[in-house]
């Protein structure tokens, strides 16, 4: 069974088909800077402005960031939902010798107040299966408020990743020369499901820097922002992948989970994922020449009809592979649930709601709120206080703990 349409467009995709394929690795778009030594802490260009963090978990999961702010004397904003309750984070915050810390609650109903993103439409919802992630918006609240707060470096950390004070530093000291300075989670492994799939299918699959902790140097302007859509960081970084401007400062440890737990996060992680791994093999493609922008445009419908192709092959032969392991005596729940996984992703392109047009319309789209973002941004000016700040963010439920 192939996708809908891929009959008929066969005949002119398969001689490109042949030359695109999932690329296991991105890292030669990256500048890797692990093994440099990191400047202290206590120095001005080691300490980032403030540690921006998007929680979703207890409060008990901030135990180790709040400490390690604290030790570096670092301004903490931490972004609450779901099972992060302002109150609880700030009491724990308010326990931690020289802690300091913005708490503020991100509603359900919280809208940003910059022009609507036509990349959060539903129809795009649609296509990623109903996502639900407040992740973009959290991350966007960061840009903004360090744009409000004059703040010039912050550094992202999610609630679920472990990392030290000299990775800190090595970060905060390459956003002196670099809009953006990340570290990749090789264990446990910061993939998509399909990834893990294919980690699970004894294939080769290497990690990537992402948002999980992601530095930004945001008085850099173009600035740009996150889509609603898996993969966000990705587009995020996009332009300095493109240019080899993107920097690996090392490497983080993120909290084991299971990625095949739940079926459906497959198929609502693939319109993401198909997007950003078809863009980046084009930038790998194109060489360090063509900007990010210029690659979204050579990403028409034509390349989106090959590269689905390609795309709905390797979710195949992955699942092929862990078939043979389930009739094994090797074979076990995970790779059932890995199955589980990628037939859910397989779905969505069965029911036509992933198809080249909507690729190439999603990136139509990307391409205008980028402007949007752009011309929303060049106009905040600093402000002089934190409640100045969350007046002009519409942010009624926040609290400041130092």
């Amino acid at each position: 069974m192939r996708p809908p349409g891929a009959a008929q467009r066969r005949s002119r995709a398969v001689g490109k088909s042949a030359s695109l394929q999932h690329l296991p690795s991105h890292a030669n778009l990256l500048h890797d800077v692990s093994a440099s030594p990191a400047p202290s802490s206590r120095s001005r260009r080691g300490r980032p402005d403030a540690i921006v963090v998007p929680a979703t978990r207890p409060a008990s999961a901030l135990a180790g960031i709040i400490e390690l702010a604290a030790e570096l004397e670092t301004q903490l904003v931490i972004l609450c939902s779901r099972q992060a309750k302002i109150d609880r984070v700030a009491e724990r915050v308010g326990k931690v010798p020289r802690a300091r810390a913005l708490i503020v609650q991100i509603d359900d109903e919280y809208e940003l107040p910059v022009p609507g993103f036509e990349t959060s439409s539903d129809d795009f919802t649609a296509a990623s299966g109903g996502r639900n992630s407040d992740l973009s918006l959290k991350r966007n609240v960061g840009l903004l408020l360090a744009r409000l707060r004059g703040w010039r470096k912050i550094v992202y950390i999610d609630d679920d990743i472990t990392l030290g004070k000299s990775d800190i530093a090595r970060i905060s000291h390459q956003l002196d020369n670099h809009q953006f300075a990340g570290m990749a989670c090789r264990d446990f492994p910061d993939n998509s499901v399909f990834c893990h799939a294919r980690r699970l299918a004894k294939l080769h699959q290497d990690v990537f820097v992402s948002g999980g902790v992601l530095g930004v140097n945001c008085s850099d302007l173009p600035m740009p922002f996150f889509a609603d859509v898996y993969n966000e960081d990705w587009f995020f970084v996009g332009e300095a992948a493109a240019r080899r401007r993107l920097v690996k400062a090392g490497e983080a440890h993120q909290a084991p989970y299971d990625p095949f737990a739940e079926p459906t996060r497959a198929g609502c992680e693939e319109f993401g994922d198909l997007l950003a791994e078809g863009l980046y093999a084009l930038i790998e493609n194109q060489g360090a020449g063509s900007s990010f922008r210029q690659v979204t445009h050579l990403a028409n419908e034509r390349y989106w009809s090959s590269f689905i192709d390609v795309r709905w092959h390797d979710l195949q032969d992955t699942r092929a592979r862990l078939e043979a392991f389930a009739g094994r005596d090797s074979g076990s729940d995970t790779v059932t649930d890995g199955i589980k996984s990628l037939n859910e992703a397989l779905g969505r392109y069965g029911s036509d709601q992933i198809n080249a047009e909507r690729c190439a319309r999603f990136l139509e789209a990307w391409r205008g709120d980028t402007s949007e973002w752009a011309r929303a941004i060049a106009r905040i000016s600093t402000l002089g206080s934190t409640r100045d700040a969350m007046d002009w963010l519409r942010i009624k439920n926040w609290q400041s703990v130092r």
